[in-house]
């Protein structure tokens, strides 16, 4: 079973993704930053990660220039899901190492679709 790891400030939105990625067979685990998120892939990479961008302590951004420099850090899926739409947040989220980029509000749909593109489905 595959894993991903769901990073948001907001638990509605964690337990929405939860419930989206455990009917699509993953193995959940949720952080609330991106300082918590960072703590959990040191112990364990997941197979992939759903990331917010606005969050406090570390935000999306942060954390995945960390996580990128992880051992095996390039190797984990990442699809940004945040409010931010305007190209230079994509462009930013891209350069900074995310594999996709969806908008909230998601659904099931736009989550199986994005990570089939990546590769998680």
């Amino acid at each position: 079973m595959k894993s991903c790891l769901v990073v948001d400030d907001s638990r509605v939105i964690r337990m929405v993704a939860r419930k989206i990625l455990e009917e699509l067979s993953f193995d959940v685990i949720e952080a609330e930053d991106g300082k918590v998120a960072l703590d959990t892939c040191i112990n364990k990479l997941p197979d992939g990660i759903l990331l917010d961008w606005n969050m406090p302590i570390m935000d999306g951004i942060e954390f995945l220039i960390e996580l990128r420099k992880l051992p095996d850090g390039d190797k984990v899926s990442v699809v940004f899901c945040t409010t931010e739409n305007d190209l230079s947040h994509i462009q930013k989220a891209i350069e900074a190492g995310a594999d996709e980029y969806i908008m909230k509000p998601f659904d099931s749909e736009i989550i199986q679709t994005k990570f089939a593109q990546v590769g998680l489905l």
